[in-house]
């Protein structure tokens, strides 16, 4: 099946959503017990832990934790937003660096200015965008960073899409409460669907729509370690404790190159991997054998495959018994967690 769909249904009581690109699932996003990443919170400083430059906060939904927390004092109110999901026993993570995103706009209290997405090339589409942006913003002190799904969208669409996440920002910014509370949920998997996946899709809401796409199929698959590769190659991705460990090998390829092979293929297929499987933190690949001279155009296919993904990535580099490690940001509920 060629072409991009969007599929909003529910699993096993959840609300969930996917996407299918050319027949295979590319994306999946579902609702997790945990408060969603984006959830605002107005928190009470309570203890600073000096060894690791943060301090504990109570929320409404149990103990967060903050970096940097350099002047706070503990018993002092403040804004913080999730940022991931916590690892099993851990307080969430926050920051006191607020973000109101929608699907073309994201409003920054804390960073004033009006900015375009530099993925927006268009001289004249620039221009009409930062028109919009003027006037939507006109008077208030917050910055406004205008998002690449803007291109080409409708005029008043963009700006109801600013309007709102201004009146939401203002409303939070100037709350006055005194104790913990939560001030605004994260977004859900439909909505977060609607926000992230701009690109032209065919959209499916009727229920049954994971069976009648595949999806159901494809999760099967995602909740085994085994990840197939061109060429016949396999990566098996497994979630430990303390990291992912993804195990690369060359299957029945017997030539000189079978592992070279095999490794740019698992650099290409990885983002999509950890996407679909919810995965994140340290992430360890055990390659197959390969020349050294190859390295280096193994990380620029890593670097190009990560560059389009949805959650930021840090490439930390080899490690002195050949392994590549890999830092991502924990944005996704592991599938293992949620699906049983």
């Amino acid at each position: 099946m060629k072409g991009r769909t969007i599929i909003l249904d529910h699993i096993q009581g959840r609300e969930a959503a996917a996407l299918m690109v050319d027949g295979k699932l590319d994306d999946f996003l579902i609702a997790a017990d945990a408060p969603a990443p984006g959830t605002i919170y107005r928190a009470r400083a309570e203890r600073a832990i000096k060894g690791q430059g943060g301090m504990f906060l109570t929320t409404p939904d149990g103990p967060a934790f903050l970096r940097q927390v350099k002047g706070l004092a503990p018993g002092e109110m403040l804004l913080v937003q999730v940022t991931g999901y916590a690892e099993p026993g851990k307080a969430l993570p926050v920051t006191n660096r607020i973000l109101f995103k929608s699907r073309y706009a994201i409003v920054t209290p804390d960073a004033p200015g009006l900015n375009i997405s530099r993925s927006i090339r268009d001289d004249e589409e620039r221009d009409r965008l930062l028109v919009i942006a003027h006037e939507q913003m006109d008077g208030s002190p917050f910055g406004l960073i205008l998002r690449s799904g803007c291109q080409g969208a409708d005029a008043d669409e963009i700006a109801e899409d600013i309007a709102a996440m201004r009146a939401l920002a203002e409303q939070v910014v100037n709350d006055t409460g005194n104790a913990p509370e939560t001030l605004s949920e994260g977004d859900g998997p439909h909505v977060l669907a609607w926000r992230e996946w701009v690109e032209p899709a065919e959209v499916s809401t009727q229920a049954g729509g994971f069976a009648d796409y595949g999806v159901l199929e494809a999760l099967d698959a995602a909740r085994g370690a085994s990840h197939p590769l061109a060429g016949g190659a396999h990566m098996y991705v497994e979630l430990t404790r303390a990291l992912v460990a993804v195990d690369v090998n060359t299957g029945s390829d017997g030539s000189l190159a079978a592992g070279t092979k095999a490794n740019f293929a698992c650099a290409k297929e990885l983002p999509r991997a950890l996407r679909v499987r919810g995965l994140g933190g340290q992430i360890t690949l055990d390659l197959a054998p390969m020349p050294k001279k190859d390295r280096r155009g193994f990380e620029s296919a890593l670097r190009a495959a990560f560059r389009a993904d949805s959650e930021e990535t840090i490439l930390a580099g080899w490690t002195p018994l050949g392994h590549y490690e890999l830092q991502r940001k924990r944005g996704r509920i592991p599938l293992s967690e949620v699906l049983k």
